[in-house]
């Protein structure tokens, strides 16, 4: 008789590709697998009543996606659309949404096993929004957790 053991191993040697942005001077990674697209839409309609973090809604190939200030609600202010701001667009949770970010960087495949926890505040943004941080040779990139940045009140982040 054979036994079957279904518990999951973890490979903490497991690598993961992770679209990496800047806000502010800040890097920052999302998995490569939450990412839908990025593009260069930013004609927004503002929404009456909303947060002070959502930007407005687009009309993304016939479906409204909400378009969130992530330097906002990180907690740097207002975002300033420039030639090279972006609009990641990601799912979360069944829903696309879209994250205003200052410039694009690249694909960092990161080993899991060289994430480490992440501190209480990197460059001035609180540790709670990132699930981690990665360092590579030149510069330290965070792990957003997409979850407790969309959960975030705006008024809480602002300085």
């Amino acid at each position: 008789m054979t036994s079957n053991n279904s518990t999951a191993v973890i490979d903490e040697t497991q690598t993961t590709q992770y679209v990496t942005f800047y806000v502010g001077k800040l890097l920052i990674g999302l998995p490569i697998d939450q990412v839908q697209e990025i593009n260069r839409h930013f004609d927004v309609t503002q929404v009456p009543h909303a947060d002070a973090s959502i930007r407005g809604v687009i009309n993304l190939r016939g479906e409204v996606v909400s378009v969130l200030d992530l330097p906002k609600i990180l907690g740097f202010g207002p975002a300033e659309v420039t030639r090279t701001s972006r609009n990641v667009i990601i799912h979360h949770l069944g829903e696309r949404i879209g994250l205003i970010v200052d410039d694009i960087a690249d694909i960092l495949p990161i080993p899991k096993n060289e994430i480490r926890i992440a501190p209480a505040n990197v460059k001035g943004v609180e540790g709670r929004f990132f699930r981690g941080v990665y360092t590579t040779n030149t510069q330290i990139a965070v792990i957003l957790d997409v979850s407790e940045t969309l959960a975030t009140d705006s008024n809480a982040s602002q300085t």
